[in-house]
């Protein structure tokens, strides 16, 4: 007769796996990384024989309690759905779960969002900010108790360990595509504020786009990353005669080109659309949009990495790790006619900066 699921116990799990009981214990607690390899053999074994830890029991003899406390600015930003599964199923396969604050883009909530996770004593957090200079408070003392790791956006230099896209690399991926498709009277329809992507964005278009003729009066617009402000940022540079649109996510460029078929202009023929993320959306579009593809699942992943590096080495103040993920253009209907979908730059790769 099998072992019951009450008796089963981590030397079971370690008999049945060929591992030592610290070992078994690694794996099904998260606390140090283990080989790939190793750690799928302790699992299999541990699901095989029905084996279920007792977390309380864990956090209290250990002070851990296996999870991770992850903010978002937005959660209705469909960008983030698609990270946050990535993240689930990443810590996951640590053995450990998250807990979800969205503090809709309010800097005041976040704080309080930290704090209250914290008050859950979360042993690390994942946090992508909403504002580059006004959560940076919040951020920074939260960093001083636990593991912490920005995603996607920063809170400027010395705060704690961070992985985002290189945002500076996907505008000129856009811009390059744009000029040689002989695009020339181009606007940019970006998102206001402090948030670093929506800077880094707006700084990178600047920068690369004199040859095409982008800083002639009202060729920008600034607003939000929302389809609400892609409809109505079209009408303040329609006045430029614009034959391209360069919109800083993929929100935006939706409502741009909702906007600009209702004016009756041709896309691509009149003017070209483009975004950042590579939502669902932006594929689903009629045409489909053209938009610099995030490596949402290799973002993850290395904030996972980053987290268990800071976790395996509590209290260690080890030099902080900046890492830029290389991105991907996506090339689509609405700058290329009958492109399809096809990617002009190599697959993503990840660049660590001290």
């Amino acid at each position: 007769m099998g072992t019951g699921v009450a008796d089963v116990t981590l030397r079971d799990v370690a008999r049945a796996s060929g591992c030592s009981v610290a070992t078994v214990s690694r794996v099904l607690a998260g606390t140090r990384p283990v080989g790939a390899e190793t750690a799928r053999r302790v699992r299999e074994a541990a699901e095989r024989l029905g084996y279920r830890p007792n977390h309380a029991a864990r956090a209290l003899r250990s002070r851990a309690t296996g999870t991770v406390g992850l903010v978002l600015p937005q959660i209705t930003n469909p960008f983030y759905p698609a990270l946050v599964r990535e993240l689930t199923h990443a810590l996951h396969a640590e053995g450990r779960a998250v807990l979800l604050a969205d503090c809709d883009d309010d800097p005041v909530a976040e704080a309080e969002y930290i704090d209250d996770l914290l008050s859950r004593r979360v042993d690390a957090l994942l946090v992508i900010p909403a504002d580059e200079r006004r959560s940076r408070d919040a951020v920074a003392a939260a960093a001083a108790r636990v593991p912490l790791v920005l995603m996607d956006r920063g809170c400027g230099p010395g705060i704690a360990d961070s992985v985002a896209v290189d945002n500076s690399a996907g505008m000129a991926l856009v811009l390059d595509h744009l000029a040689a498709t002989g695009r020339r009277r181009v606007c940019f329809l970006g998102a206001d504020g402090t948030a670093s992507a929506a800077a880094e964005r707006r700084a990178a278009y600047a920068a690369g786009s004199g040859a095409l003729d982008a800083a002639a009066p009202g060729r920008i617009a600034l607003g939000d990353f929302s389809v609400e402000w892609g409809r109505a940022a079209v009408d303040l540079v329609w006045d430029a005669r614009p034959d391209a649109l360069v919109c800083a996510n993929d929100l935006i460029a939706v409502g741009a080109l909702q906007r600009l078929q209702q004016l009756g202009a041709d896309v691509p023929g009149d003017v070209a659309v483009t975004g950042f993320d590579d939502i669902p959306m932006a594929a689903l579009s009629a045409p489909g949009i053209t938009t610099v593809r995030q490596p949402v699942a290799e973002l993850a992943a290395e904030a996972t990495q980053l987290l268990n590096r800071r976790l395996a080495s509590p209290g260690s103040e080890g030099p902080q790790r900046a890492i830029r993920l290389a991105p991907e253009l996506v090339v689509r209907e609405s700058s290329a006619p009958g492109a399809g979908e096809r990617g002009l730059e190599g697959a993503s790769t990840a660049v660590a900066v001290s």
